[in-house]
């Protein structure tokens, strides 16, 4: 595995995440908070600034709208760099798992 993408921060991942399926600002910060379990609230300040770099990667794109509040949604490109920190957690994860087991004190 590469480092082609640097890690991602996990209120970004989890607004990436969020953006699998239009929403809005706010709408972000509710599933954000949703899927997290209350752990991870994201401010407005927090998720507008996001929201502005994302775009300019280009890993996020905004959706045509007349109303008040403007949807955005994940482009490929955005879904490229999920999958990608998808296989980077999933690395942690293993080889946690895998040095914590061979020890033999947990588990």
């Amino acid at each position: 595995m590469t480092q082609e993408h640097p890690p991602l921060t996990e209120g970004v991942y989890y607004i990436l995440l969020a953006l699998f399926d239009a929403r809005h600002g706010y709408g972000i910060m509710q599933l954000v908070e949703e899927m997290s379990n209350g752990r991870v609230r994201l401010g407005a300040g927090t998720i507008y600034g996001a929201i502005k770099t994302l775009l300019e990667r280009g890993w996020i794109e905004a959706l045509d709208g007349d109303g008040r509040k403007k949807e955005y949604i994940i482009t490929e490109s955005g879904k490229k760099v999920i999958d990608y920190e998808i296989l980077r957690l999933r690395e942690l994860f293993d080889n946690g798992i895998r040095i914590t087991k061979e020890d033999g004190t947990n588990g």
